[in-house]
């Protein structure tokens, strides 16, 4: 698989534990993407030895593509750009996503601004969506979610801790099946056979 990053890399780091654990069986990163230098993903991955590309918008088709027709599978764990078109085309794309989509979603909704308008919403409830990535932005089909409750003390920060590792988890459940299952899509939900 290609990861996708922009950040930290705490959900990579759950993929490289997962394979290291066994979890996810014959399964490689065959190398991990950023828009961003120096972040903390690149050298998790620089630590494990898989090799790191950094791409910009005017290079990210012509420098993904051959990794996209190369890999099973793309990941995007974090990254915050918006892929071209033409890559979502090539290969299923998975995206991890800090709500219960398809609420909260869509181009701007990432990070923190996530669960501050799940706050302001009043909503009971909150988690994290994987989906398979189309051209709409956080608007594929939904693969999996997890919830949490929201408490009336919750903000934001506290409700991004309950939700991030379920992030992890979740992630790597949707890895696992992608390896192990076919699936199928029907109307708005891709289900695993």
């Amino acid at each position: 698989m290609a990861v996708l990053v922009s950040g930290e890399g705490t959900n990579l780091q759950a993929i490289i534990d997962s394979i290291d654990s066994g979890y996810l069986r014959e399964t490689e990163i065959d190398c991990v993407v950023s828009d961003r230098e120096n972040i903390g993903a690149i050298e998790r991955a620089r630590r494990r030895s898989i090799p790191v590309i950094i791409v910009n918008r005017s290079n990210m088709l012509s420098i993904l593509s051959p990794i996209f027709q190369k890999v099973d599978l793309v990941v995007l764990a974090g990254f915050l750009k918006i892929l071209p078109s033409e890559l979502v085309k090539l290969k299923p794309v998975i995206n991890i996503h800090p709500s219960l989509l398809p609420l909260f979603g869509g181009k701007g909704m990432y990070g923190l601004k996530v669960h501050e308008e799940v706050i302001r919403s009043g909503m009971k409830v909150s988690g994290c969506t994987v989906h398979l990535v189309t051209e709409d932005v956080d608007g594929g089909p939904i693969i999996a979610q997890k919830c949490v409750t929201v408490e009336s003390t919750d903000n934001p920060e506290s409700l991004q801790q309950k939700i991030h590792p379920l992030e992890h988890q979740l992630l790597v459940e949707t890895i696992k099946n992608f390896g192990e299952k076919k699936f199928v899509i029907n109307n708005k939900k891709l289900i695993f056979i």
